[in-house]
């Protein structure tokens, strides 16, 4: 199969019938085999019915019920797994994404060897309130990454079949997908720029939260991108510094006392430093170990509650 397209979606009834049609007129021009996966993330205004009245006119649909709403990153997960194609390109779909850009991010996949090639909405439609704090959060997530692009979070992207089967997306980490395909070994990662249409139904899903949320999720990145499968690396490292510092120091001040000085050791803030170092420091050491032993038993987390598959 050349191309799986997985469009995760909440409350998006509208749109479906035009987005369909529009990428099935996109994939009879060029002649591609193809599959679209809609994961419908707990929908309430009858965007499983839609899916269900898609199906029955393609065979080519397929659809993912969730109970309830999990969020964009649960949806894209979940269509991953279930994705068959050499390529597998994501939108969003409020028909802000334009279908007509399949056939380009398909040849950077298959023709130019690109691992994922994400799609920079250079021209936007959305306020100012949306696009300042954007470009801001691409602006620090690139310099803090090492990934350099300008629309790190656009729904529309191309993937290629290894990339979606090596990496996890949970939480709102979609936001880093480019980042989290980086650190598991996928380093050709490029850029197209994309036409960005005006939503033209329903109403958007974006929140401010995602700027309270969005550096934390890429800390966490960062961290389980060097130090997910060693966590002893980290902790155990901090914690023996701190702790042979505070071992170091109250050895001083019993050395001090013993041969140079009068004054008591409990009279001086530096015992109590030392004390807290070397505490602080066995704590961080525990932590390391105890982050080893949760790394090599985990199970999964990305287990979603699906009442319906097509």
């Amino acid at each position: 199969m050349d191309i799986s397209l997985v469009i995760p979606l909440y409350n998006e009834a509208e749109s479906l019938p035009e987005l369909h049609d529009w990428i099935v007129k996109v994939m009879q021009k060029n002649g591609y085999s193809y599959e679209i996966i809609f994961v419908d993330d707990g929908s309430k205004d009858g965007s499983w019915q839609v899916i269900e009245e898609l199906k029955g006119r393609n065979a080519n649909v397929r659809g993912v019920k969730f109970r309830r709403n999990y969020g964009k990153s649960a949806g894209l997960n979940v269509g991953f797994e279930r994705t068959q194609g050499d390529v597998v390109i994501t939108m969003d779909a409020d028909l802000q994404d334009s279908p007509d850009e399949i056939p380009e991010l398909y040849e950077m996949i298959k023709s130019q060897g690109y691992d994922l090639v994400s799609g920079w909405k250079k021209k936007r439609f959305d306020p100012l309130s949306k696009t300042i704090p954007t470009k801001l959060y691409n602006y620090v997530t690139s310099k803090m990454s090492g990934v350099h692009l300008h629309d790190m979070n656009c729904g529309l992207k191309a993937y290629s079949h290894d990339v979606v089967k090596n990496i996890e997306v949970y939480g709102e980490m979609h936001r880093y997908i480019p980042v989290i395909a980086k650190w598991a070994g996928f380093t050709n990662i490029g850029e197209k720029v994309v036409q960005h249409q005006a939503r033209k139904y329903g109403v958007t899903k974006f929140g401010m939260s995602r700027f309270i949320y969005g550096p934390l999720d890429l800390f966490s990145i960062m961290f389980m991108g060097k130090f997910g499968k060693r966590p002893m690396h980290f902790f155990g490292v901090i914690g023996t510094f701190m702790s042979f510092g505070g071992l170091g120091l109250l050895a001083w001040l019993s050395i001090n006392k013993l041969f140079f000085d009068t004054i008591g050791i409990a009279d001086r803030p530096a015992f109590y430093l030392g004390i807290l170092m070397v505490i602080v420091g066995v704590q961080l050491f525990i932590a390391g170990f105890l982050g080893e032993l949760i790394s090599r038993s985990a199970t999964e987390r990305n287990t979603y509650k699906i009442t319906e598959v097509i």
